[in-house]
């Protein structure tokens, strides 16, 4: 079976420039892990806040890499150098604020400053771009309230199928 390939990126400064270790894409891949019951192929970056630097490497995962998913964390809050929501953006063809939404409404269950979250999802092409915070604990909430609706959305735009270990994590189709 050929591997599905899924992009992991993080944005940060502070862990690009070494003064701390990324611990956010690490919990996305190790999510992943147990949620995903076909083999896959991580794409893992590691950038600055930067907008055209968030703008190449989601083109390059979607366009190059083939990514069907691809995976953000971090840049998502209100502070001047988080802009991987504005990145995403001009990178999409549609967007889907739903899945947002649903992160904030239950992020917001865990911690009162989850409302100045901007998390968001897009579509690229046949890759779907969801927007994560920064935290491994809210990586791991975000997912497993989002993921149910992931494999149908890559099904809908045509990326690669997607199966779920529904011990996990059950994903929904329609029938």
């Amino acid at each position: 079976m050929v591997p599905v390939h899924i992009g992991i990126l993080t944005v940060s400064d502070r862990a690009s420039q070494g003064t701390y270790q990324d611990r956010s894409g690490p919990a996305i891949r190790d999510w992943l892990k147990l949620a995903l019951k076909v083999p896959w192929l991580e794409h893992y970056r590691l950038i600055p806040d930067e907008q055209g630097l968030i703008e190449h490497a989601l083109k390059e995962l979607c366009d190059q890499q083939d990514c069907c998913l691809v995976v953000t964390t971090g840049g998502t809050g209100p502070a001047l150098r988080d802009v991987t929501p504005e990145a995403t953006e001009a990178v999409c063809s549609k967007m889907l604020p739903g899945f947002g939404e649903l992160m904030r409404q239950v992020s917001l269950k865990s911690v009162p400053t989850a409302i100045l979250s901007r998390q968001t999802a897009g579509v690229r092409g046949r890759s779907l771009i969801i927007n994560l915070p920064g935290k491994p604990a809210a990586i791991a909430e975000c997912l497993q309230a989002v993921f149910p609706a992931v494999p149908y959305c890559i099904d809908l735009i045509q990326g690669a199928r997607l199966e779920t270990d529904a011990d996990f994590v059950k994903a929904f189709r329609p029938r």
